[in-house]
């Protein structure tokens, strides 16, 4: 796959800035999302300054990537997209990504999935994205399977979530040269 840049028709993908922080800090302490992303805790501002000032490192130390997406449209940040347990020897990665609220259901997430493999596939010469979906997020494996990904596995009662065990779905996207 040919590495095309970081940019589609509605949105761009960019790194974190020191001007992220507030946005990151509201994004990570919403409780919503914490079922989607395994946090247990919220985050403090020191602690998400610390990740975006030290997320630049080198991706075979860190092995996270996290970027903003940025509405073309609008001009501001619509959500953040993370590769991470980057695995090079493997050429593997997990995907996550996040929509804010006011943005969702305009198609952005199914843009930056389409960019996230063809950066994973073509830039960082990656073999496989995965995710894990929990069985009641019919969204997420809706634009999964959309982007190209298949389901691959399922992962008995691995989440609780409000006392109830919930099942997880591990969806894949090779890159068939």
């Amino acid at each position: 796959m040919v590495f095309r840049g970081l940019e589609g028709k509605q949105i761009r993908l960019r790194a974190m800035e020191p001007a992220d922080l507030e946005l990151l800090y509201r994004w990570e302490n919403d409780s919503e999302n914490w079922v989607l992303g395994n946090t247990l805790t919220p985050y403090s501002l020191f602690t998400l300054d610390e990740f975006i000032r030290t997320a630049s490192y080198d991706l075979t130390a860190t092995r996270q990537l996290r970027m903003i997406i940025v509405s073309r449209k609008e001009a501001v940040p619509a959500g953040a997209v993370d590769l991470f347990d980057i695995d090079f020897v493997h050429r593997r990665a997990g995907v996550g990504i996040l929509i804010d609220k006011a943005f969702r259901k305009q198609g952005l997430a199914y843009e930056c999935i389409s960019i996230v493999s063809e950066y994973a596939f073509g830039m960082l010469n990656l073999n496989q994205l995965y995710c894990h979906i929990t069985d009641n997020n019919k969204s997420s494996k809706m634009l999964f399977e959309k982007s190209g990904f298949v389901l691959s596995g399922c992962l008995k009662n691995w989440v609780i979530h409000s006392g109830k065990n919930h099942d997880v779905f591990v969806y894949q996207k090779l890159n068939i040269l």
